[in-house]
């Protein structure tokens, strides 16, 4: 131990706050809380931590730095921003086994619309979920779209538009890009569908059927047919709903799964007695005790913009309970109980989070187990010279020979890796050259990966011998033989029409290896081409939708961007004003001096092409 490290030992304070260690480029490596700094942080010399960043404190740790809080809760609080900014190597980072997708609505807006995204922002929008499956948000927003009439155009089209499209014809939009509907009907659909989201569907039921009757009262018979089916709608969202507990409580269950160094956790949301959600987290490699993880992981997550339950069940006890449910009541503005049920219809509800997280893990551990397998048999089929642990593919995305760009994304032991992921942009391509392209892009991710020492085992060329020859090329002129390179070409229609079936048969996916006249065909059902096909197919949906996004960015471009003078600030300021280009260019010169000035609307005139007006 240091000299220094240990006389802050001696005078370490026997209060609670927050202590951040620091490795010899001062950098924070570990950040902890503790109700007692003196003992907590004693005890990491004492052999009783077994984790394994604890044997390597004497080489690690080179200073020491705490933070007094006044109470156990603001140790609670400022451990989770330190975490959140330092981002240290050894401490529990809390991270979603996938981006879950989630509903967002702006309630802001004077007619807001529901949409999907896959991340909360704290930007004043109401957010749902988030979903664990594609098919879930899929019902939710069909189920939605169909009765509750709200908006699915984008705002740029509410504003623009000066006919009712298609949905106001189904009777699915009551078309507020045309009409006005500040009389209060739209807000009724909106405020039917937070309550909806939010679980309370009962509720919802029983405000629907009094607004119906009152309908059918006044004679307004289709008013209140639209009513009902909503109602139906919701009743029939009731009925696939299971009653998980009969008090109607909204309650989260935690439940917990750890093997070696390996944990899965798995959250269960019922709201109003009724399973709403199930959500999965993994922290692949972690030695922290479960007390201590499940202090981090609480805060973690209920900082995340999710909406606080009454009740959370734990699967063990943690000495941070009772800061954490005085923390979450403030937040709340309602009392929420921090709860380790040992017997009786919570502690079932416990255990049957736990199994969730169990079949979780089971589930990671077959699909890395086929994975690997896959693997294996790969290089065995194309007689590669050592596994491919580590692939890239690459595919090139483009509009007619425009906006060029090329897609890599790694799969490692065969599973998705999202940090090896990249997109180029090809701007000195023109036309429609794919050789071309794939030339490029393997030529500058050879030349990274030299410089950095990061290339893969074994790249895939989406495209046949034409492509796996430009991409052998690039490898060739950057003096790279160690990583080997292969085509896969998409199955093709052969043949005529079937008469029976209207199909068309297709031609087996087929490899391309380098040094054989003949493709090789893959067993079609086999785990190699399995495999290989994912990760084609994911370079193709990571490469469109980065040209998409180019393509939008281009589209977005004003003829503003070009004058000297006009930065993003004053072309916002320009285009809000007058409304578009167009009308900027039918305004006058001291119309457009009000808002930027006399000297630089001269300049917006002549480049323009305008004359002054004024």
């Amino acid at each position: 131990m240091r000299d220094a490290i240990a006389f802050k030992l001696k005078t370490l304070p026997a209060a609670p706050g927050v202590y951040l260690m620091k490795d010899a480029d001062g950098k924070v490596f570990y950040v902890g809380k503790a109700k007692s700094l003196r003992d907590r942080v004693r005890s990491y010399f004492s052999g009783s931590d077994a984790r394994a960043f604890v044997a390597e404190l004497d080489r690690l740790l080179f200073d020491l730095e705490v933070v007094l809080t006044h109470t156990e809760k603001e140790a609670l609080i400022l451990e989770s921003d330190l975490i959140r900014t330092h981002r240290p190597r050894f401490n529990v980072l809390l991270t979603d086994d996938k981006r879950f997708p989630c509903l967002r609505l702006d309630l802001r807006q004077p007619y807001p619309r529901l949409e999907v995204v896959r991340r909360f922002v704290a930007d004043g929008a109401r957010y749902f979920g988030p979903y664990h499956d594609a098919g879930s948000i899929r019902e939710t927003l069909r189920l939605v779209n169909r009765h509750f009439q709200l908006r699915t155009c984008s705002d740029h089209t509410l504003a623009n538009r000066e006919r009712p499209c298609l949905q106001y014809q189904l009777k699915r939009c009551p078309a507020p890009c045309v009409f006005d509907l500040k009389d209060g009907r739209y807000r009724a659909n909106v405020d039917s569908v937070v309550a909806f989201l939010e679980g309370r569907q009962q509720d919802l039921v029983t405000a629907l059927e009094v607004r119906m009757r009152a309908h059918a009262a006044a004679e307004e018979f289709e008013a209140a047919a639209v009513l009902r089916d909503q109602m139906y709608a919701v009743q029939r969202s009731l009925e696939r709903q299971r009653v998980v507990s009969p008090d109607l409580i909204d309650r989260d269950i935690v439940g917990l799964f750890r093997q070696g160094r390996a944990v899965e956790i798995s959250v269960l949301c019922t709201r109003q007695g009724r399973l709403v959600e199930a959500k999965r987290f993994s922290l692949p490699d972690t030695d922290v005790p479960t007390g201590e993880l499940l202090a981090d992981f609480a805060m973690r997550y209920y900082e995340a913009g999710r909406g606080l339950p009454r009740e959370i069940l734990l699967p063990a006890e943690m000495e941070w309970a009772a800061a954490l449910a005085e923390l979450l009541s403030e937040q709340s503005g309602d009392k929420v109980a921090v709860l380790v049920p040992k017997r009786g219809d919570k502690a079932s509800l416990v255990r049957l989070a736990a199994k969730n997280a169990e079949q979780a893990f089971i589930d990671k551990e077959r699909e890395r187990g086929a994975a690997a397998t896959a693997v294996e048999r790969l290089q065995k089929t194309l007689r590669l010279r050592r596994p491919p642990e580590r692939i890239e593919c690459f595919d090139v995305s483009h509009l007619q020979g425009t906006h060029i760009v090329a897609a890599v994304v790694r799969f490692e032991m065969g599973l998705a890796h999202k940090d090896g992921y990249r997109h180029y942009n090809l701007r000195s391509l023109a036309g429609q050259d794919d050789f071309a392209a794939i030339y490029e892009v393997v030529l500058r991710r050879a030349r990274r990966g030299v410089e950095d020492g990061d290339l893969p085992d074994l790249m895939v060329i989406d495209g046949g011998k034409g492509q796996l020859a430009a991409a052998k090329a690039a490898l060739d002129d950057h003096g790279v033989d160690t990583v080997e390179v292969v085509g896969l070409a998409k199955a093709r229609p052969v043949g005529d029409v079937e008469a029976a079936s209207g199909t068309r048969r297709s031609s087996p996916e087929r490899v391309f290896v380098l040094g054989h006249k003949n493709p090789v065909v893959l067993r079609q059902d086999s785990a190699e081409l399995f495999l290989l096909t994912r990760a084609r197919d994911e370079a193709h949906r990571f490469a469109i939708g980065a040209q998409r996004r180019r393509r939008r960015k281009a589209q977005t471009h004003s003829a503003l961007d070009a004058i000297p003078g006009i930065g993003a600030g004053r072309r916002r300021a320009l285009l809000s004003t007058f409304g578009s280009l167009a009308e900027l260019r039918r305004a006058s010169a001291p119309e457009i001096a009000a808002v930027v000035g006399e000297k630089l609307a001269a300049v917006i005139v002549a480049a323009l092409g305008q004359h002054d007006r004024g």
